[in-house]
């Protein structure tokens, strides 16, 4: 065989390489659109929810729309406001919240609220904030933004730091706290 054959068919062959290689390119639009995680999302409408454990009533959830996002990490969204009664084993109401927005992260069992949140008890105290978490498993809230409670006779206190309160709202912990405060009269104080 000649070297002119052998040159046409390394020729050939470098030319159809080039070509495999041309044709396998991919846009950057087709390999983004492959990459890209579908999310699908449920919604509902005019949501009456209500939480057990252990078989007896806890919580009951009410919210005009509920959005349902299927992703690696799943959440609910309620966009337009949410409204939480807490029960207590005798199924009598002890505390309730109010939120313009919460987002439910269903892995970590928490609810972040946000937008004129307010939760108050059966005693009258109602504490006030723009930010609030609920932790399901705990039964505590929590936020490390300002909260502003008002108690019954007119008496406020602030958080300037946060708080830590417990789900019923029957106990709290401010953090930077700052308003009125009455002093046990054997608080050894002179």
């Amino acid at each position: 065989m000649s070297l002119a054959f052998y040159r046409s068919v390394n020729n050939a062959a470098v030319l159809c390489f080039c070509l495999l290689l041309y044709s396998c390119e991919n846009k950057m639009s087709d390999i983004k659109q492959l990459s890209d995680h579908r999310t699908s999302v449920e919604q509902g409408i005019n949501i009456d929810s209500y939480f057990s454990q252990a078989g007896k009533m806890k919580a009951r959830l009410t919210a005009p729309l509920m959005k349902r996002f299927q992703t690696d990490s799943p959440y609910v969204e309620f966009p337009k406001h949410l409204h939480v009664q807490f029960y207590n084993d005798s199924t009598v109401v002890e505390s309730q919240l109010f939120a313009n927005y919460g987002k439910y992260r269903e892995n970590e069992r928490k609810v972040f609220l946000k937008d004129s949140v307010r939760v108050f008890n059966n005693k009258g105290d109602t504490m006030y904030c723009r930010e609030l978490w609920w932790d399901q498993q705990k039964e505590k809230f929590y936020s490390d933004k300002p909260v502003r409670i008002h108690r019954p006779g007119g008496i406020v206190d602030y958080g300037d730091g946060g708080i830590e309160a417990s789900q019923n709202f029957d106990a709290w912990t401010l953090f930077s706290a700052r308003g009125p405060f009455k002093m046990p009269a054997d608080a050894g104080l002179q």
